[in-house]
């Protein structure tokens, strides 16, 4: 994807000097710098998240790629049709947990990375296990409530704290480092698309919640997948275009 304006443009980082517009900052937080970057250098590179040779925000790669996103819906895709044409959790979920191995064993086959397939198989698990314990077809969604809860707690903790965490990771691959912080314009630029982020996951729960309560199973299985991998992809999108630098004014 590009952005109307142009490649790369929009995107070049607005350079802040270390301590410039911060009277305040006390001196030991310039000590401790070094070792609070290297953090989120590693926090933001595990995240998955870079630019393309356009400059841009890469949305595929964050989702793992074409493959990535298939390995992301189609477990749960397997589910969805298995219980609504068996009307059997067994089988649903057997077939739901040979899709996600069988994305693990093709790469284990093809000596590729299975961090994510290995992954993806663990929270199929885990939703499986929910689902056996329960014995509702509707409990194999129980562990998402779960998970979308954490990551709204953990993103508004994140903005009460002054990192907002869409910005700790669009500020890295920007090349703006943790600078930004200093510059009061790029603040409020990330915590409003840190908001935008949080706003998905409190939609997922508002959403999906009445359905998982109504009984309706179909109808949240296609919900979840809807408001999943896509989903995110675009809030993402948004996020970056929202939040790109202002171009610098001409000189003179």
């Amino acid at each position: 994807m590009s952005s109307p304006a142009g490649p790369g443009a929009e995107d070049a980082p607005r350079q802040t000097p270390l301590g410039a517009g911060d009277p305040e900052a006390p001196e030991r937080e310039d000590v401790s710098r070094p070792a609070r970057d290297r953090a989120v250098e590693d926090f933001a590179r595990r995240s998955g998240l870079r630019r393309d040779e356009a400059g841009q925000l890469d949305v595929l790669s964050a989702v793992g790629g074409w493959r990535g996103l298939l390995e992301s819906l189609l477990p749960g895709l397997v589910y969805l049709v298995c219980v609504v044409v068996t009307g059997q959790l067994g089988p649903a979920l057997t077939a739901s947990l040979a899709a996600a191995a069988l994305f693990t064993l093709v790469r284990l086959v093809q000596r590729q990375p299975v961090t994510q397939a290995l992954g993806g198989l663990v929270g199929v698990g885990i939703c499986a296990l929910f689902a056996r314990v329960g014995g509702d077809a509707l409990d194999y969604y129980v562990w998402g409530f779960v998970t979308n809860a954490a990551w709204l707690l953990g993103l508004a903790v994140s903005a009460l704290a002054g990192w907002p965490l869409l910005g700790v990771l669009f500020g890295y691959i920007r090349g703006e480092g943790t600078h930004w912080r200093r510059d009061p314009v790029r603040r409020r630029a990330y915590q409003r698309v840190n908001g935008v982020l949080l706003a998905m996951f409190a939609a997922r729960l508002l959403v999906q919640l009445p359905l998982y309560f109504a009984g309706d199973v179909a109808g949240l299985g296609i919900t979840r997948l809807v408001m999943g991998a896509p989903l995110y992809a675009a809030v993402l999108w948004l996020g970056w275009l929202w939040s790109r630098p202002r171009p610098a004014p001409p000189a003179g």
